[in-house]
């Protein structure tokens, strides 16, 4: 299942009176090749069973999650999987649902709500976009992508002869006079035809794949000259950064130097992101809301067009009592919530959830920033709107 597909399934579970399982894991091996979480997560286990009366039911359908997660974990999860997230309620007919991916979450965690806690999952989805990477050299190109639900690699190669002419004049091939013209030629034109095969399979990739974003790796001095100039428009104006990366990069090397390009353009992104929202809070047109209350409200009149939210818990601040109150007001209705049963206004996380159930119920935009300086003001979150409703009712 994708990912967004498998968020959508878990936004709209409806409480069934079981507790619903949410872990959350960094799988990446140690230096010595071994996994961190394992003694972590069996002391979080005994904690979570011993919140529950044993012969209860909550705690049978508690302890039967358990024993599912810990087999897949064993015997299901893939060695490549740096980062894992699964959600387990038997209580609800067997509900299993599991998310393997190619980065790591930030922490592990283990929680025990009525429905699954998807705050962790969005957030990953959303601060790793896919994003393809291109190395190029005059004769060889290698694709990838990265971030989203999995990495793939492409590799391309033109024709045989391009490397026979390579090989020749790095054996040291020597030609004279009007020779060495027509032979530079003939090489730079195979250099010019690999450029356009690579950019020509770069762009029908990015469109199939939906990809927004690329960085482009290779000798800046030999094939970017070349390769450059054979992109469209829109791709080149999708090219985030060149980086200088020889052939002898690995893919783990070529994956570490291309995630920080990204997350410098993620946290430029996210400044330029909350300005906005700034901008669009304090103007007259009031299309902007500042703090839980006013943005919870705003979702669930389907008024916001851009939920802006901190990635950290810590620095979202609300009024529990006034959160309730927004809450009562729109549910159970025509509002945008997941159903009659509302979430512990007590329980940041679960409000955090809440916001992003409503978000995703009406097709707002979720950007989750990582400074959380950057939304002090508006304690944690806020939201660009679609209309204000009073500017219309005054219309």
């Amino acid at each position: 299942m994708k990912l967004n597909d498998l968020v959508e399934k878990l936004a709209a579970f409806e409480p069934t009176g079981f507790p619903v399982v949410s872990l959350y894991l960094d799988t990446k091996a140690n230096e010595n090749g071994r996994d961190d979480y394992q003694i972590w997560l069996k002391q979080e286990i005994d904690n979570l069973v011993g919140d529950f009366d044993e012969e209860s039911a909550e705690a049978q359908s508690i302890k039967a999650d358990i024993e599912r997660i810990q087999n897949f974990l064993e015997t299901e999860m893939e060695e490549s999987a740096n980062g894992v997230a699964i959600f387990a309620c038997t209580g609800a007919d067997g509900f299993f649902e599991t998310a393997q991916l190619d980065v790591a979450f930030p922490n592990n965690r283990l929680f025990a709500f009525d429905r699954p806690h998807i705050f962790p999952l969005v957030r990953i989805i959303e601060q790793n976009p896919k994003y393809a990477v291109l190395w190029s050299d005059t004769n060889k190109a290698d694709i990838y992508i990265f971030g989203g639900e999995n990495t793939i690699n492409v590799e391309t190669e033109t024709q045989a002869k391009v490397e026979e002419i390579e090989n020749d004049v790095t054996q040291g091939t020597k030609v004279g006079g009007w020779s060495q013209a027509r032979y530079q030629r003939h090489i730079a034109n195979f250099h010019l035809q690999h450029a356009k095969e690579t950019v020509e399979e770069l762009e029908k990739l990015l469109h199939q794949a939906k990809i927004e974003y690329l960085v482009l790796c290779g000798d800046e001095r030999t094939i970017m000259p070349i390769l450059r100039p054979q992109l469209s428009k829109p791709i080149e104006e999708s090219v985030v950064e060149t980086l200088n990366l020889s052939q002898y990069a690995s893919e783990e090397e070529i994956r570490e130097k291309t995630q920080e390009v990204m997350a410098m353009k993620n946290a430029a992104k996210d400044k330029e992101t909350v300005e906005r929202m700034y901008g669009a809070a304090k103007a007259a047109a009031g299309l902007g809301t500042m703090g839980v209350e006013d943005t919870l409200a705003a979702l669930s009149n389907g008024q916001v067009e851009e939920l802006i939210i901190s990635s950290s818990f810590e620095a979202i601040k609300y009024s529990p009592k006034k959160v309730k109150k927004v809450l009562k007001a729109y549910a159970p209705g025509d509002d945008n919530s997941t159903g009659d049963d509302l979430p512990d206004v007590k329980e940041s996380r679960q409000i955090g959830d809440e916001l992003i159930i409503r978000a995703l119920n009406s097709a707002a935009k979720i950007v989750f920033i990582e400074d959380d300086s950057l939304l002090k003001e508006a304690n944690g979150v806020g939201a660009v709107l679609r209309y204000n409703i009073n500017a219309t009712a005054n219309g």
